[in-house]
């Protein structure tokens, strides 16, 4: 018999309460160093928890739809060793190893990471005299409910054995509070009942991706507690799109190719530095200013938009941006960001230019402050003095938390961007 080791969850970035999506091993089961033994996922990405040590599974001290934080104990196992060293040594060092690797990957982006961000207060908690959000004894599906509704589930009086919360236990609340004026217009509309559209002709019900479900929880979220105003301005690109055309041409093969997203990442980060109040969030009676710049881009993936995140944006130049972007999208694509790749934007930029359309009204990514959106660029006849001249248009579009910033320094950042944007020289400044 071999000695009983206990595997825990390794650093995996700042994050708490991750809930576990699939147990991959049984008890009886024998594991090698490195075998994925449970996969945890949030709405951003997923991550294969692998085993710090050999040996066979005693006792899983988790399930399915559990909620589990760094340290956390997963499961026993009966330590096998080959060498001649004692097997509780070699445990231990093994998963010392492997822990200290999983912080690392966390940190420089290299494990395949899906954790799930802090929630923001809820619209029921800024208002002061509430009770926070506490660890309630309740199912994800319920917690789900919850965020959907707007709830705390702190203020759901359980009725479940030992204190769990139940769905019903969710919908009663929201029954009884519905006439409240403390209670969101958001979770009043989402508790009104659903239509039988079967009885109308045929139906396919496709479920949502978790991506999908708590990105729109999280829009909601910010669309309803965020005094949101957006201002539209156009910028001249055809220097720029010259330049990045030249550019793209004279390129190594399979390096990077300069987009207009990289170039709009750059000129963004720019108009932080001269406008830092945008480089903040809004934290009830004070203001938190970012003394760094860390710029989002939105990604299209099969399972919904992700935002990865690119460093430090205002001291890098055009050609680092566009590889890094290149290096977060595929990773996004394939579903492999880690918490490091997602973690810590100022602010999100999101660009329509390859699909089309003249302009839109993004909703701020909470906690930030702004977030600035791009059409497609468009040839029109724009007078220089003496004549109209064909220029390539590019409308742009900046929403913005009106609790942060006004009017005034909206239009002026949205104006220094496209000063920006209409001569790439400005950058080098």
């Amino acid at each position: 018999m071999g000695d009983s080791i206990e595997i825990v969850l390794p650093d995996i970035g700042d994050y708490k309460d991750v809930p576990i999506v699939e147990i991959n091993v049984a008890v009886g089961d024998d594991v090698v160093i490195d075998t994925p033994l449970l996969s945890i996922e949030s709405d951003k990405a997923t991550m294969e928890v692998p085993s710090p040590a050999a040996g066979k599974v005693k006792q899983l001290m988790i399930e399915v739809g559990g909620l589990v934080s760094q340290g956390s104990i997963l499961m026993i196992l009966e330590a096998k060793s080959a060498s001649g060293d004692s097997p509780a040594r070699e445990m231990s060092a093994k998963q010392a190893s492997s822990a200290k690797h999983a912080g690392a990957a966390a940190q420089e982006g290299t494990a395949s990471v899906k954790v799930r961000e802090r929630p923001e207060p809820s619209a029921l908690e800024d208002r002061g005299g509430l009770p926070e959000v506490s660890r309630a004894h309740a199912s994800p599906s319920v917690r789900a409910l919850a965020r959907e509704l707007g709830v705390p589930l702190a203020l759901v009086v359980p009725s479940g054995a030992k204190g769990r919360v139940l769905r019903d236990d969710v919908t009663n609340h929201v029954k009884q509070v519905m006439g409240s004026t403390q209670f969101p217009s958001s979770a009043i509309a989402s508790a009104l009942p659903r239509a039988d559209f079967e009885k109308f002709g045929a139906i396919e019900r496709v479920p949502l991706s978790r991506i999908q479900q708590i990105t729109g929880a999280n829009l909601s979220r910010s669309w309803n507690t965020i005094p949101h105003v957006t201002n539209f301005d156009k910028a001249d690109v055809t220097e720029a799109e010259a330049f990045r055309m030249k550019f793209n041409s004279e390129a190594e093969e399979g390096s990077a190719k300069l987009t207009m997203v990289s170039i709009l990442i750059k000129a963004t980060a720019l108009a932080l530095k001269k406008y830092p109040r945008f480089n903040s969030s809004y934290d009830r009676d004070a203001l938190i200013l970012k003394k760094y710049i860390h710029v989002g881009f939105a990604v299209d993936t099969p399972k919904g938009l992700v935002v990865p995140v690119i460093r430090d944006c205002d001291k890098k130049g055009l050609i680092e941006i566009a590889s890094e972007m290149r290096a977060l999208a595929d990773k996004a694509l394939g579903g492999q960001l880690s918490p490091a790749d997602i973690q810590g934007g100022c602010i999100t930029v999101s660009s329509l230019g390859g699909v089309g359309g003249h302009g839109f009204t993004p909703i701020v990514n909470a906690p930030e402050a702004a977030i600035l959106g791009a059409g497609r660029a468009v040839t029109e006849a724009v007078w220089d003095g003496s004549g109209f001249q064909p220029r390539q248009m590019l409308p742009i579009a900046l929403s913005w938390d009106h609790r942060v910033v006004d009017g005034v320094a909206a239009a002026r950042f949205l104006g220094f961007v496209a000063a920006l944007l209409n001569d790439l020289r400005r950058v080098a400044l």
